[in-house]
Formats: structure tokens, sequence, C-alpha cells
């Protein structure tokens, strides 16, 4: 026998019980998985000895593994209704604007999605209202490569061609077959909330969101992002590298080179954009803003952006924002907390209003002496003097750079906001798009592993509040942008598994954060490895988080 514990209860059960048939009938639609020691568990989880003396907790919507269980599992619906309907329509799923996911038809290329939506969404009502089974199964891997083969999913079997088990994990549910790289619900009446609506050229799907209570955000319109996301798809498509199998490809084929250099053509092509769009405007603009998200690349860039300029004949001035901190005293008294409670990344943790006069004085003409922060001592103190003129922009960079109150008393046609953000829509399969706010965070974890002395459980303890202060700060004012730069690089993968893998691998099997580092393992391992990191150039944004880059010397 096996002793648990379950709801403030311990209980004897016998080796091999599903943690589902604990359940009430309501519970095993109300939870999505559960947490048993320091481990996610699908409901149908069996028990073993390991188990013993272990408490079992039941996760909702709430909890970030349960939302993504509960999204993967709608795509695995969503798949299997389009099979059910149009056997010879093949989609393919992306994240997309509002925190949705996108399903396009790839083939045949006239098929009308909008026409389809009242079909898909009645056959996903009734896959749903018959709570099906939904069951693991693992098979050889040559027979589940055969099932793809059958289901005409070449990316499927494709894919399988790198994993590195002799057995492959698929979902089984009334005879349809399908594996999203998730874990699953335990039947399909768990699904309950959800929206399908049309979105040219294909359709747009809303869930709940763990980090909203498990709500459906309201569908907001994102122009600029959107814009960026179409660009990037079509690129990607036609450099083929929109699956993990795609730029495996590249490698196999003895042109790593090429391929490297293809990606950084991209970034330099963004760069010469970029330092047109400027250039033209030069007699107007003094004020240069950039943002984004954390891991974004955002110092190799400025460093870019700047040598760009320079070219062009415009030198540009940089000014750190990190110099108007205001004391923690005085962000206390502001904040009425104590300040272990502070949050540092208020932008009133910035003496908005010292910032504001300088710049003004600087676009003028006029001479300042700039503070600086000292962040041992925690006090500011005095830093250089400058001075500008029409030939010498500003460029500030950090996590208000494009909110407006911090730069309100400039004029709108004097600023230039700059948006930047790794946008690479990679696919395991067609039907399991990668997160990417998983690849900053890898790139974060090398980066911080490398230069900070920080263990990969140490950045993914702290990468939640990081996210928080993203969703407050920085992704409210992204719309604003007059230029997006994406900063991805679709080969840093096969370059990050070297380092990341190995400590995601030393992450215990009881550690809390083993639950994101297996994820993220994963789908690592399915990345053929650039070994030779001599090949990438020492500008590389990539150079930030993995080391080398000339800005360094």
């Amino acid at each position: 026998m096996i002793t648990i514990k379950f709801n403030g209860k311990t209980y004897q059960v016998e080796p091999n019980t599903r943690v589902i048939d604990l359940l009430t009938q309501e519970q095993q639609h109300d939870y999505i998985v559960c947490q048993i020691g320091a481990q996610i568990k699908e409901l149908k989880y069996k028990l073993t000895e390991r188990n013993d003396g272990m408490e079992i907790t039941l996760k909702g919507l709430e909890h970030i593994e349960g939302g993504k269980a509960y999204e993967a599992s709608l795509r695995f619906i969503i798949a299997m209704a389009f099979r059910n309907i149009y056997p010879d329509v093949h989609i393919k799923f992306s994240y997309n604007v509002s925190r949705s996911i996108f399903c396009q038809a790839l083939t045949p290329h006239n098929f009308n999605m909008y026409k389809a939506v009242e079909s898909i969404t009645q056959e996903a009502r009734r896959i749903i209202d018959a709570d099906l089974p939904i069951e693991r199964v693992t098979l050889p891997v040559e027979e589940a490569m055969q099932i793809y083969r059958d289901y005409d999913h070449p990316d499927k079997a494709e894919m399988l061609k790198y994993r590195p088990e002799k057995t492959a994990h698929l979902y089984k549910c009334d005879g349809y077959y399908n594996y999203m790289h998730s874990y699953m619900v335990a039947s399909t009446g768990c699904i309950k909330n959800y929206r399908i609506v049309p979105y040219s050229p294909g359709i747009i799907i809303q869930y709940p969101r763990y980090e909203l209570n498990a709500t459906i955000p309201e569908f907001v319109e994102e122009t600029t992002y959107g814009r960026t996301l179409q660009k990037v798809h079509t690129w990607s498509q036609k450099t083929k590298t929109q699956t993990i199998a795609e730029i495996n490809h590249k490698i196999e084929d003895d042109s790593i080179v090429d391929f490297i250099q293809m990606c950084e053509c991209k970034h330099n092509d963004m760069l010469s954009q970029l330092g047109s769009s400027i250039e033209e405007d030069i007699d107007n603009l003094r004020l240069l803003c950039i943002a984004g998200p954390s891991s974004s690349g955002k110092t190799t860039f400025c460093n870019r952006l700047k040598i760009e300029l320079l070219s062009r004949g415009i030198n540009p001035v940089t000014i750190s924002m990190d110099d108007y901190y205001l004391e923690k005293s005085k962000i206390c008294d502001l904040q009425n907390l104590p300040i272990e409670q502070l949050d540092l990344e208020h932008v009133d943790c910035l003496d908005v209003q010292l910032f504001n006069r300088d710049l003004f004085n600087l676009i003028n003409g006029e001479e300042v002496t700039l503070p600086r922060f000292n962040f041992v001592t925690g006090k500011r103190e005095v830093g250089r003097t400058i001075r500008t003129d029409h030939n010498n922009p500003i460029i500030i960079e950090g996590i208000h750079a494009l909110n407006e109150k911090l730069t309100s008393s400039i004029p709108k046609h004097q600023k230039y906001k700059i948006y930047i953000a790794p946008q690479m829509q990679v696919n395991i399969d067609n039907h399991s798009p990668l997160n990417i706010t998983d690849l900053r965070l890898i790139r974060r974890i090398v980066r911080d592993m490398s230069f900070r002395n920080c263990p990969a459980s140490t950045t993914i303890d702290m990468w939640q509040s990081v996210r928080n202060g993203e969703f407050k700060w920085i992704y409210p004012n992204q719309e604003g942008a007059n230029f997006v730069f994406n900063s991805a690089l679709p080969y840093e993968l096969c370059v990050l598994r070297n380092r990341a893998l190995p400590a995601l691998r030393e992450i215990a099997y009881d550690d809390p954060h083993f639950l994101v580092a297996n994820r993220l393992i994963k789908y690592l391992k399915y990345f053929k490895s650039i070994e030779d990191e001599s090949i990438i150039p020492c500008n590389s944004l990539i150079r930030e988080f993995i080391g080398g880059s000339c800005f360094k010397l």
C-alpha cells in the first residue's frame, strides 16, 4: 500500500491507483493537473512507491501548468475537429496578438476559414459535450511516425527523427491520435471556456489565462505587433525556418555558416531600415526611446544602432535612466510601503520631473550636468556635463522608455520610439508552437550563468516577477512604437542549448523549479547543436548572452 496526503487527510491506496480515481465527478472537471511533491502530473497519473508519503495538490486554471495544459488540450480538440470535418485540410497553430492562438489553413491554399468557423465550432462543442477520455499512450518511435504518415502529417513524423528516446508519447481520443508536447486534461469535458472567431486569413482561438485569474482577456487589436508577426511568418516561410526540423536541416546540410549569416543579415537589414527612417526625419527627431522585455538584447542593439547612425553622420548621445533613481527612503514615502515591499520597477521610482527637465534643456541647446546613481551607496551623485545639438539625438533605453509620462516635456514629433523583442514563430510541428517567452528565459538562464554566477534555478525563480513587471510597464506601451526590431535569430537555440541543457538537467527532481526546467528540456533536446561558436559574428546580438561580444572589449 502507498500512503498519500490528500485534501488534508492521509489515505492508504493500492499501487497504480490513478489520481483521478480519488476525485469526485465534479472535481474531475474542475481541475486540470495535480502536484505531487514538487512535480506536476496529469490527473490520470498512476501512483507508485516513489510517491509514498507525498502530498497531492489539485491545480486548476490559476496555475501556470494548469493553464498550459488547458491551452494544449484546446488545440488538440480543434485539430481533432478539423480532422473529423475537413480531413484534407492541414492547419497550423501559432501564438498571436492579444494572448491568443491563431489557426490557419496550410493546404489547400484556397480553403475559406470564414465559412468553416461555424462547423468547426459545432464539432468542437460536440467533442467537448461528449466528455471523451484523453488517454496517453507510449509507442515505439517508428510506430508513432507511421501514425503521423497515415494522418499525412510529415512535419510530426520528421520531428520524431530527432527524438533521442526510442519511444514516443501520443494522446488518443475517440480513435484520434495527436501530441501537443504538453500535459493534457483528463477528458474533453474539462474544456469549458473558449472563443473561436474568424480573423483573416484564419481563426483566432481565445482561452482563459492563468495570469488573469482564469479569465479570457478582451481581444485587443495590436496593429504594430500583428504586423511584425506577419513579417516574421513571411520571412520564416521563405527561408524555411518555420519548424525545428527545418532549422535542423540547415545544420545537417553543412550550411551552418550560410544559415548564421542569413539570420545576421536580417538584423543588418532591419538596422539599415531603422537608420534610414531616423535619418529622413533627423531635423525633427531629438529623442530615441528604446524599450523591450527582459533578455531582448537591448544592450547590443543600442550599440549597433549607434554605429548605424554614426555611419550616416549622426552622433547620438546616450543617457542612462538608471541614474535618475530616487533614494529608497523617498520611494517608501511615495508608495507608503516598507522597503521589502517596494515596487522598484514603478515609473515613480525615477525622478520623472528632473528627467524631463534635463531632456528639455538638452534638446534646447543648454549645457546640463547629469546625475549618476551610485548603487553601492544608494544615492545620487554628480555626473558628466554635456551639451547636444541637432546632430546629437539622445538615446534613452529602459523599461519605461516608451512611457509618455517619462518624457512628457518633449513633443511627440521629436521622439522616435523603438520596441525590441524576439518575435520568432518557430513550431515544434504545425500543431505545437514554441512560446517566445521561453526563448527569452533560456537567453537569461545562459547569460546569468555566464556573467552573474547565477544558477538556472535562481533565474527561473525570479522569472515570474520579471514577467509581472513586463505586463505592467512594457506591453501597454508597445503599440506606440514607430519601429519594432525583431531581435530573434532562428539559429540561436542551436547555440543556447549547449549551455542551457546541462544547467537545466542539474535541477533536481524534487526542486520546485524542475517543472519549468523539464518543460524547456522537452523541446531544447530536439535542436541540433552548433558547436563552433567562432563562426558567430562578434557583434551578433546572441553574443550578449554567450559572451565574446566586441562591445565588451
